[in-house]
């Protein structure tokens, strides 16, 4: 199987399986992959559940459309984190129901929308910004994130959802799941006596792992 077509298929795994766990309703959702030429991005309007590894659409690598269905509308979006991060190699957007709730409870953008619970979201996920409102599809959206790819590995779109990148596309997902499972627990212990980790247990996972909150 050529390297274009293993692309293909985990795209419509990571897809179907995000979809079959909750993380993405209807045809809300994108996801991507940079290739040696170019990019492979879900097309718009498609149901992450239901796709189709032939009508995925290919891009070139100056982002215009070579084949398959049209492209989702947000891969402005896409180009400029994999511009902005080239070692990047994947972008995961969905509308993830407790994630999209925090937003609309938040007052304002802030440097991080989900405190760090437990230790596998700061590992993770790590700090999500939120960033101010936009419509869907917006190019000042693009704008907003490129400053910030190198710094964080996903942003929250308030009242719409979060996007994440990473190396690969089992990453990206990874880090967008375990935000949501974060933003779930937040409600869930809601009203009760919450405490994220001190600064000390946060300070030995980032001298442990590696990773920086």
């Amino acid at each position: 199987m050529s390297s274009d077509a293993k692309q293909r298929e985990e795209i419509c795994q990571i897809g179907k399986s995000l979809f079959d766990r909750g993380f993405c309703v209807g045809s809300a959702g994108n996801i991507s992959v940079r290739l040696e030429d170019g990019f492979l991005i879900t097309p718009t309007d498609a149901c992450l559940g239901r796709l189709d590894p032939a009508r995925l659409a290919r891009l070139d690598a100056s982002g215009q459309q070579i084949s398959g269905d049209r492209a989702s509308k947000t891969i402005v979006l896409h180009r400029t984190i994999y511009e902005a991060g080239p070692h990047l190699n994947a972008v995961v957007h969905t509308h993830a129901t407790h994630l999209v709730g925090l937003s609309i409870l938040a007052q304002g953008p802030m440097d991080n929308l989900i405190p760090p619970l437990t230790a596998y979201h700061v590992m993770k996920a790590g700090r999500v910004p939120l960033l101010p409102y936009h419509r869907p599809g917006d190019p000042v959206t693009a704008d907003l994130v490129r400053p910030l790819v190198n710094h964080c590995h996903g942003v929250m779109l308030p009242r719409i959802g979060p996007t994440f990148w990473h190396m690969s596309l089992a990453e990206a997902s990874a880090a967008l799941e375990e935000a949501e499972e974060t933003a779930k627990l937040v409600f869930l212990i809601r009203g009760q006596s919450a405490h994220p980790l001190d600064a000390a247990q946060l300070s030995e996972l980032e001298t442990a792992f590696g990773v920086t909150w």
